[in-house]
């Protein structure tokens, strides 16, 4: 079975936030004072969400990333993922972490056959790293990185890029890939910190980064992107690894869009930029069978909105976008 939205976009990939816990205080996801974390008893449960997992793998979901906050921040967090695992028609299980509490946990997550780990990582540079995070945590991630690679996990660094905060580490960021096989990705900043957009005009747009990436290493070369990719792919010749830059502010990439999120509380998004679509877990938790979940999933998909530009036009009658992604699912 395919799953696909009324655009006849096919839908194969769930983005499930399993906490809005998070040890670090990134300027560009909460105020340093933190959020109003989600109470136990309003998350989803392990059991319903590997239910929904279940239930959409036979759907069509192939692909399942763990986020959060930071998903190993939750109890029993390495259990779940055991679970899900075993799920005959799930081909994909990757995890977005921090790297803060990664590294213990690296030889058991290559055994269970994790696909591939994205690492937040916004600088190399430790002390901008603590104004950034607001925590002196970079040995401990870098660390984490060290494993990954050791481990031959598939590993991707997410750095956001932010204008007077870490602009003059994308070059040696873009460096990691001259010995090792990873993928740094460059993500433009977005509103979602809890506060809303810092700024009045995006000038670090993907356009802006491309060029000072160009400057620096002007054979940088394209790459085919894959089906549904939300990074434009590059690669310095000789280098191992490549680099990604990813229009989320800009979001050139809709129009291929494959993938839908679940936040810790069960609210459906079928894109970032909406308000939630509905709440799986209050319709689960009043009795709703596994028919009546799939026909309100499809009912969602019949409804989707074109692009993150509609989906924002639509929340809560245009109301600017102020929540912060650890709600949401990074």
């Amino acid at each position: 079975m395919k799953l696909y939205d009324n655009h006849q976009r096919p839908i194969n990939y769930l983005r499930l936030a399993v906490t809005d816990r998070c040890n670090l205080r990134c300027f560009y996801c909460m105020p340093e004072e933190g959020i109003d974390y989600v109470a136990r008893k309003e998350l989803m449960t392990y059991e319903e969400m590997f239910r929904l997992v279940s239930l959409m793998t036979n759907m069509g979901i192939d692909k399942v990333r763990i986020t959060g906050g930071e998903p190993f921040l939750r109890k029993d967090m390495m259990q779940f993922l055991h679970s899900i695992s075993q799920l005959q028609d799930l081909k994909k299980i990757n995890i977005t972490t921090n790297g803060t509490l990664t590294e213990p946990l690296i030889p058991e997550l290559k055994k269970m056959g994790i696909h591939s780990v994205n690492l937040s990582l916004d600088t190399l540079n430790r002390e901008r790293f603590f104004e950034i995070t607001r925590r002196d945590s970079l040995p401990t991630v870098l660390r984490t990185l060290e494993s990954l690679l050791q481990y031959e996990i598939t590993t991707k660094i997410n750095a956001v890029v932010m204008e007077g905060k870490n602009t003059d580490d994308l070059i040696d960021m873009v460096e990691l890939t001259k010995n090792h096989p990873v993928g740094v990705r460059f993500i433009e900043e977005m509103p979602f910190n809890g506060t809303g957009a810092h700024y009045q005009n995006l000038q670090w747009n993907h356009i802006k980064i491309l060029q000072h990436l160009q400057d620096h290493y002007p054979n940088l070369q394209k790459l085919p992107d894959p089906p549904s990719s939300t990074a434009a792919n590059y690669q310095i010749p000789g280098y191992k690894g490549t680099v990604g830059i990813i229009a989320a502010y800009s979001r050139t990439f809709c129009g291929t869009c494959n993938r839908i999120r679940i936040t810790p509380k069960g609210m459906l998004h079928t894109c970032l930029y909406d308000g939630g679509v509905f709440n799986f877990k209050k319709i689960m938790r009043s009795g709703a069978t596994d028919l009546q979940l799939k026909t309100t999933l499809l009912e969602a998909l019949g409804n989707r909105a074109k692009n993150g530009f509609e989906a924002e036009q639509r929340r809560f009658a245009g109301a600017p976008v102020t929540e912060s992604m650890a709600t949401i699912g990074g």
